[in-house]
């Protein structure tokens, strides 16, 4: 099957590579061969990849994991691939695995667009995960936000029809973006809220410890969840 050409000119992440601890370094040593995909332009197959045919979910920026590490330790019968570009994120999730017994999770340390356009085979998700995408809330770079149109455009080709595009921020007009863009998108998604815009957080969404202390604080949290077509 022939690769898509790359589209991608702005990124919508700034690479802040921190130190690794020593033991997310060992969680690279021993863990990278069994849970890491190494990035190529080439079409993953997904029953080669977890050895099932398990509905397949992809997180985009999964920060430092926990919350996945959590959604797979709480769904065995669900595989779920992990993209994020920061080492210190990856390795703490590497070692989360090992500490919960998951063997459920790939994880590519990567730009997200480029592995969509290169490594996910077309109809092959079930669900596609976005939470807490940096919001960049000057307006001067709103350009580098993630949900765009054409973003859009590539989660609809990889979602099985049916199956949901789930979106999280606790940036207020960063939700208000959001839920624009995928309005507008109407010939791609389907709200799935009853009020025609944002829902209560799922249950299989797990509440982080980061969204537990802006609650405190009265920060609010929108998700969305969109159906394709």
């Amino acid at each position: 099957m022939e690769v898509p050409k790359r589209l991608r000119t702005i990124r919508s992440f700034v690479l802040r590579q921190g130190r690794l601890t020593k033991g997310q370094e060992r969680a690279f040593e021993l863990f990278w061969p069994i849970n890491g995909i190494d990035y190529a332009e080439q079409l993953l197959d997904m029953q080669a990849l977890f050895g099932n045919n398990n509905p397949v979910t992809l997180e985009i920026g999964f920060g430092n994991g926990l919350s996945l590490a959590e959604m797979a330790r709480a769904n065995p019968e669900r595989n779920y691939i992990g993209i994020e570009v920061h080492g210190p994120g990856v390795g703490l999730l590497l070692r989360t695995l090992d500490d919960f017994g998951c063997s459920n999770v790939r994880i590519c340390q990567h730009d997200a667009i480029e592995v969509l356009q290169n490594m996910i085979p077309d109809e092959s998700l079930d669900c596609v995960q976005l939470f807490f995408p940096d919001p960049w809330h000057k307006k001067r770079h709103h350009k580098r936000r993630i949900v765009q149109r054409s973003f859009l455009e590539q989660i609809a080709r990889k979602l099985k029809k049916d199956k949901n595009f789930h979106a999280a921020t606790d940036w207020q007009n960063y939700a208000e973006h959001m839920l624009h863009v995928l309005q507008a998108s109407d010939d791609l998604f389907i709200n799935t809220s009853t009020t025609g815009d944002y829902i209560d957080r799922p249950e299989h969404r797990p509440l982080t410890k980061f969204e537990k202390r802006g609650q405190c604080l009265g920060h609010g949290v929108w998700d969305l969840i969109f159906k394709r077509r």
